[in-house]
């Protein structure tokens, strides 16, 4: 059955376009460039100032335009090209031929095997696209990632999270270099999300009894390809102010909040599923944020008359937890006292004492969500190889008779969401017909030495115009309204110089990332960045945490030395860091900047990103780059060596970046032959592609999930999941 919102909005175009309404709802788009061409070419001017929203765009656009479109041949092209390409993914995903059958890659690799439910992938924030601002950083680009290399692959998989009113915050820049925080209110009818509806045809609404009263909540549905993303929203009357505003932000620093909020998105994630029919093989943790899924899970079990310890193992045994970070503040965890204020009186539905269940959560006194998730499943992982080795000394604590059950999973990139339309064009020249089907498969990279230094120079410098000229309309956006003082102008990088060395430098402003670690030599970084014969560029873009007064302290500190004179206009801040900015920014920088304090940094992918582009990474040896370097794709900042003394370390770190960048980086970008181009970087940017593109992709990624975590589980797990489906 059509969605109502879908044809409603295919009722408003000419019959000849009318299945742009059925594209523009599903965020298939958001990975495939001729899809966005074509919303493109209809009102190019409107694409952007709806910030890329197909549905707002086909809403808005005057009936004369569309009128037109149906009389271009280019448009008509591309339409049912679009089209094609569309019916055939949704078909099977991306798609293998084999004796003139099309298999989904899933098929391919592994088979028949799975013949369960879907996986149930729940996480708070999910990372699609800067229309849904549904994000923060990683974690949630990650999970959107996850969810759309399972569409390509065709494994069955549903995601759940939370539909965010005000989603993140909009961040605004003041003249002294204060980070502000401002809240807009979404416009959920013209967002690419329809109303999940019951079979009266009405908005389904479903009730989680809380402490003391009821939480209504009704569900959106996101379509990834072929995977649903249901997203749970608590804003209605029914509710009490305080309920209303359980999905209105995201990381509320208020506990009671952030307690309700995770009752909400863990027990609601399970009532949700079943009032859809929907039951899953697996049930994947993103974080310990939905961990309380694992509560409803065993309630309901119990209430069937199951025992505790029965009903308990029966949910570990496909319940598979991922663990993000170790830093402290992301590891949710509450007193003692606030459980009883929120959960009171649960362990009696479960038929345990109060102490057997505080036992479960137990985090040296307090109630922890990730020692709650470690308890409640059955695998677990970190998400770098070094990362697993932390997480497990972390947790060891937990386990005293033998080692801590976590173990690991790299992260990668969804590969089409990230890849600059103008250099897939130029794999898809060299690399060979079918080319993205293989993308794990390294054998497929062998290829890249086919493609002349030319052309490989050619499309980096146009990624690199390209992202000047954003820098520049999104200054030029801001001065007009007359809000801007001319050295904020300066500051957000309408000086930059396309042709001139470009570092970039994006991510959360949380202290242990170092963002200010240049500035432990500013005389050094100004000598960088006003040699007249190689100048240095570098641009910088992030978020710090409302709350996070720190965080805000180092944005303040760096702006400083930005909009100085003595700058010359070559260090940038991008204000209001999204998955717009991020994406200009990884496709149009030369090197990739990154200097955690390690071993904070779990995995992180920014850098994957911008490899797979043509930048090159320079970068601390933590997370992810511990297994991605191999000392002649990037360069490491330091040595593997922890530092008891974080000045120590600091200055350690800041005397190895600025020998890097002095005597390495910045006379090989600048040694160009007569015909202007750096024949020797050119030699790392292809070894940085080869081994970094292969080896950190979701597909290689998910691949190790399937194996390692999701078949295991759901095998398993079978006796357990028949009893668990029928669960009343």
């Amino acid at each position: 059955m059509t969605d109502p919102a879908v044809e409603s909005l295919c009722s408003l175009l000419p019959k000849r376009l009318e299945r742009l309404g059925e594209i523009a709802y599903n965020l298939w788009w958001t990975w495939h460039p001729e899809a966005q061409r074509l919303f493109q070419r209809i009102e190019p001017v409107l694409w952007e100032q709806t910030n890329h929203n197909p549905v707002r765009l086909l809403r808005q656009v005057p009936r004369r335009v569309l009128n037109s479109a149906v009389h271009d041949s280019r448009v008509l092209s591309l339409y049912d090209r679009t089209l094609e390409d569309f019916d055939r993914y949704m078909a099977s995903g991306e798609v293998q031929a084999e004796r003139g059958e099309l298999v989904t890659l899933y098929e391919q690799y592994f088979g028949e095997s799975w013949r369960n439910g879907p996986v149930a992938y729940l996480s708070f924030e999910f990372g699609l696209h800067e229309v849904l601002p549904m994000y923060a950083g990683g974690l949630g680009v990650l999970a959107a990632d996850h969810l759309k290399e399972a569409s390509d692959m065709g494994l069955p998989m549903v995601g759940v999270g939370f539909l965010y009113l005000q989603g993140y915050f909009r961040q605004r820049i003041t003249e002294d270099g204060w980070q502000e925080a401002l809240y807009e209110p979404l416009d959920f009818d013209n967002l690419p999300i329809t109303q999940v509806l019951d079979a009266s045809g009405n908005p389904l609404v479903i009730q989680l009894e809380m402490v003391g009263r009821v939480v209504h909540f009704r569900v959106w549905k996101a379509q990834i390809g072929c995977v649903p993303l249901y997203l749970i929203d608590t804003g209605l009357h029914e509710n009490r102010p305080e309920d209303r505003v359980l999905t209105q932000r995201l990381y509320s620093p208020d506990p009671d909040t952030r307690i309700n909020q995770e009752l909400v998105l863990g027990i609601g994630s399970v009532r949700l599923l079943r009032a859809l029919g929907i039951q899953p093989s697996v049930w994947h943790l993103n974080e310990g944020h939905p961990a309380f899924t694992a509560l409803e899970r065993v309630r309901e079990l119990v209430q069937q008359g199951w025992e505790f310890a029965r009903a308990l193992e029966a949910v570990r045994s496909n319940t598979l937890f991922t663990t993000h970070t170790p830093v402290p503040a992301g590891n949710d965890r509450f007193p003692q006292w606030h459980v009883d204020r929120h959960l009171r009186g649960i362990w009696n539905v479960l038929g345990i004492s109060r102490e057997e269940f505080m036992a479960l959560g137990d985090d040296r006194g307090d109630f922890g969500m990730t020692p709650f998730a470690l308890r409640v499943s059955a695998k677990a992982n970190g998400v770098s190889r070094l990362h697993g080795e932390v997480a497990r000394a972390m947790w060891q604590w937990m386990y005293p008779n033998g080692d801590a059950p976590i173990s690991h999973i790299t992260n990668g990139i969804h590969t089409q969401t990230w890849l600059a339309r103008r250099m897939r064009k130029l794999f898809d020249r060299y690399l060979g017909v079918g080319w993205i089907n293989r993308l794990d498969d390294p054998e497929t990279w062998t290829m890249l030495d086919e493609i002349p230094d030319e052309a490989l120079w050619s499309v980096r410098k146009h990624l690199k115009r390209k992202l000047a000229s954003f820098m520049r309309e999104r200054a030029r956006a801001k001065w007009v309204t007359h809000t801007q003082h001319p050295v904020q102008t300066i500051a957000s990088g309408v000086m930059i110089d396309p042709n001139a060395l470009i570092i970039g430098f994006a991510r959360r402003f949380a202290t242990y990332k170092r963002a200010t670690l240049l500035l432990q030599h500013v005389d050094r970084l100004m000598r960088l960045v006003n040699n007249p014969y190689q100048p240095v560029q570098i641009v910088f873009a992030g978020k710090a945490h409302p709350s996070d007064e720190p965080g805000k302290r180092l944005i303040q500190q760096l702006y400083q030395v930005i909009k100085n004179a003595d700058a010359a206009g070559r260090l940038v801040f991008i204000e209001d860091y999204d998955i717009n900015v991020a994406r200009h920014l990884v496709q149009g920088v030369d090197v990739w900047l990154n200097t955690p304090r390690r071993p904070y940094e779990a995995s992180g992918t920014s850098g994957m990103k911008a490899a797979l582009n043509g930048a090159i990474n320079l970068s601390v040896l933590d997370g992810w780059w511990c297994e991605g370097w191999n000392g002649r794709n990037g360069w490491a900042i330091g040595s593997e060596q922890t530092y008891a003394d974080e000045d120590e370390q600091d200055r350690a770190d800041a005397l190895s970046l600025f020998e890097l960048l002095e005597n390495v980086i910045v006379p090989m970008y600048y040694d160009m032959d007569e015909e202007g181009i750096p024949r020797e970087w050119l030699k790392w940017v292809r070894e940085s592609i080869r081994t970094i593109a292969p080896q950190f992709s979701t597909r290689r990624m998910l691949r190790e999930y399937i194996t390692e975590m999701y078949l295991p589980l759901a095998c398993n797990a079978s006796a357990a999941l028949s009893l668990d489906a029928n669960h009343g």
